[in-house]
């Protein structure tokens, strides 16, 4: 099933193979930056793994331009996690990260849980701004980073 949902700026709607390009591209820079290394996926394993491994257990929706028709963000959930939430830096601080994760509550189960680095300190504010609290936390990911587990509850 397709949702939409549109706002003055960008247009939420179901991620389509079509939008692999740009969503990648903006998962890469955005995370690059969040944390400071370069990634550990090649450009080809994130798509394979955006077309192919995240859809099997995730809904994944993408927030597109209504200018440029580019995608500028995107969200991957499940009922009970957010396994993916990146914004395209030139367009954060515009609500479209608060619009997918109010989406992805709306959609819960009443309990989300997700992960972030522990350097991605704007991801922690964020995140803590909208009612997620720190629960735990390791290193056991492929950046070898420590991270923070999160979770918000209805």
């Amino acid at each position: 099933m397709e949702t939409t949902q549109t706002t003055q700026r960008f247009e939420v709607t179901t991620f389509k193979p079509g939008h692999t390009h740009d969503v990648v591209s903006l998962w890469r820079d955005s995370m690059q930056e969040a944390i400071g290394i370069p990634p550990v996926h090649t450009f080809e394993s994130q798509a394979f793994f955006l077309n192919h491994i995240l859809p099997e257990t995730h809904k994944i929706y993408v927030a597109l331009s209504n200018e440029t028709r580019l995608s500028v963000a995107f969200v991957a959930i499940s009922d009970s996690e957010i396994n993916q939430l990146y914004v395209h830096r030139k367009f954060q601080s515009m609500g479209i990260g608060s619009q997918l994760l109010a989406m992805a509550k709306q959609q819960s189960s009443g309990r989300l849980s997700l992960r972030t680095f522990e350097n991605n300190i704007r991801a922690q504010q964020f995140y803590e701004r909208h009612g997620f609290v720190a629960i735990g936390g390791d290193a056991e990911n492929e950046e070898g980073l420590p991270d923070i587990l999160y979770e918000w509850r209805r």
